[in-house]
């Protein structure tokens, strides 16, 4: 077994640190939620009036947390060592995680917005960018599948930031596509290595 380089950061460390900020983040999520206290006993309709604009921005962001989060940990399971720089952009790619539940709270708010809404996908592009770069570094050119399943968000979070200017109304439901990492990754598998003497 070779020992690791002694200017090489042990991964697994950097693991415990990120379990801690997303949970936390996850959970601040719901901070913004309102707490109503209203003057009569609420119905259907006064509910739906106060939770329905925030729970979906709640529920859009605590997915895309938990993807990027599942992503993050399949990564660093790959990656058991990495340089100075890979753990700074680490870092910075969990500080992007750490503002979620500020933007989500402007955009549970205030969704109809344009700029918000910018802001907003402007934050979410930032997230997908950094994670398909320390894939990237993580990879160094292989598994082209998986490269494909964490470029694929950023592909679709950059038009999505245009659509948010002019249509905040209906960049949500577009903002869902950037799930569909996980079936450009099955798409673009790796092809197995052929034995010494075959194919042409």
């Amino acid at each position: 077994m070779t020992e690791p380089q002694p200017d090489l950061f042990e991964m697994r460390r950097l693991e415990s640190l990120s379990n801690t900020i997303f949970g936390v983040a996850m959970t601040l999520l719901a901070y913004d939620l309102p707490k109503p206290n209203f003057a009569h006993m609420p119905g259907w309709d006064d509910l739906a009036h106060t939770y329905s604009g925030r729970l979906a921005g709640l529920v859009l962001s605590f997915i895309i947390a938990g993807v990027f989060w599942i992503s993050h940990h399949r990564r660093l399971a790959r990656q058991p060592f990495g340089s100075r720089f890979v753990v700074i952009l680490n870092l910075f790619f969990l500080l992007s995680i750490v503002l979620l539940p500020v933007t989500n709270g402007l955009y549970s708010s205030y969704r109809l917005s344009s700029a918000v809404a910018v802001l907003y996908g402007l934050h979410l592009t930032i997230i997908a960018a950094l994670n398909a770069a320390l894939w990237w570094l993580a990879l160094s050119g292989g598994r082209h599948s998986e490269i494909a399943g964490a470029v694929f968000p950023v592909i679709v979070f950059v038009p999505g930031i245009a659509l948010a200017a002019y249509a905040p109304e209906y960049v949500q439901y577009f903002w869902m596509l950037g799930f569909g990492g996980f079936l450009a990754r099955r798409f673009v598998a790796t092809k197995p290595a052929q034995p010494p003497g075959e194919g042409g």
